[in-house]
């Protein structure tokens, strides 16, 4: 089976390079204090933050899932976009050989952003795809976008 890929797009009244700096640049510090019921702590064990960087996402107590990791395969913040892989932790990894994104955030003509979210599944052999599953996962995804969101909306002096 080959390559399942997906687009999202949503969008912000948030200017795309706020938004980018707040959930992309400051996510290690940002998301623990806007969603700790999700997401314990951030932290980068490998690298300097660019290319190859491996980044643990602690999860909070209660679920299943007690860590995640990623890869960055590139952050370009004068073209707002960042790509990352899933390496360890989710329990989609178990079907897939891996799960990569690229984000994009782009201005939109009325000062807030469009943000595109391109995901692809590379199945194990012989995996069927579980469309409930993924969609349960974005689903986990859009909830950071809206936290982030709401607090740059309560906040907007934050990341001026």
């Amino acid at each position: 089976m080959g390559v399942h890929t997906l687009s999202d797009e949503f969008t912000s009244p948030i200017p795309a390079p706020k938004l980018f700096k707040a959930l992309i640049l400051d996510a290690d510090n940002l998301l623990p204090k806007l969603l700790p019921q999700a997401i314990k702590s951030i932290e980068t064990v490998e690298g300097d933050g660019g290319p190859g960087t491996i980044k643990k996402i602690t999860i909070a107590e209660g679920t299943h899932i007690k860590h995640l990791k990623h890869r960055i395969d590139a952050v370009e913040e004068e073209k707002l976009t960042y790509s990352y892989t899933l390496i360890e932790g989710d329990d989609l990894l178990d079907k897939f050989e891996s799960i990569s994104y690229e984000i994009k955030f782009e201005s939109s003509p009325d000062g807030g952003a469009k943000c595109t979210n391109l995901s692809k599944y590379h199945p194990k052999p012989g995996v069927q795809i579980n469309e409930k599953e993924i969609k349960a996962s974005k689903e986990k995804g859009m909830a950071v976008y809206r936290a982030v969101e709401a607090f740059l909306l309560a906040n907007p002096e934050a990341y001026a």
